[in-house]
């Protein structure tokens, strides 16, 4: 029997084991330029580890997806970090899964607002990009070299996601 999970906002405390919410947070706000820029300060940090590759930028263009929506996998990239920040002015779905011995836990879902990205830790179980509504645009910073930085897990019994009602 396949499992609905839940969608749930996606905030600081919630998303701290997987990652960091990237997002102007007032507390890492600081003025530049003559006080006619506001920066908000180190959001998140890109991670490289083991050989020393490049970090790049990318966009991906995701296509939206249909719901119910099947979760029936998990990656993860243990040599560095992934963040996603999306271009479009839409949310997207965030899934991600703890590593109970090398395998995704059950999945939580999230919903990013169209001004909040993510940056997932090295490692971190997550699902691949969910935009919704329509076709959407997103900054992607990771590790250049993915033949090595990639594993997948697909679940036995998949996992639902019912429509978000935007």
């Amino acid at each position: 029997m396949t499992e609905t999970l839940p969608i749930h906002p996606l905030t600081r405390d919630a998303f701290a084991p997987f990652g960091d919410v990237i997002e102007a947070d007032p507390a890492r706000r600081r003025l530049i330029n003559n006080g006619t820029t506001e920066r908000f300060h180190a959001l998140a940090e890109a991670v490289m580890l083991g050989r020393a590759d490049r970090l790049i930028f990318n966009i991906f263009r995701g296509q939206a997806r249909t719901f119910p929506h099947v979760i029936d996998m998990m990656e993860r990239h243990p040599f560095g970090s992934q963040s996603f920040v999306p271009l479009s002015g839409r949310p997207f779905l965030v899934a991600v899964s703890k590593d109970e011995d090398g395998v995704p836990s059950r999945p939580q879902i999230f919903l990013a607002q169209a001004h909040q990205g993510v940056n997932y830790f090295a490692n971190c179980w997550h699902h691949p990009l969910m935009a919704l509504g329509q076709t959407s645009d997103f900054l992607v910073v990771d590790r250049d070299n993915p033949q090595d930085n990639l594993v997948e897990f697909f679940f036995e019994t998949p996992y639902m996601i019912e429509d978000p009602h935007l």
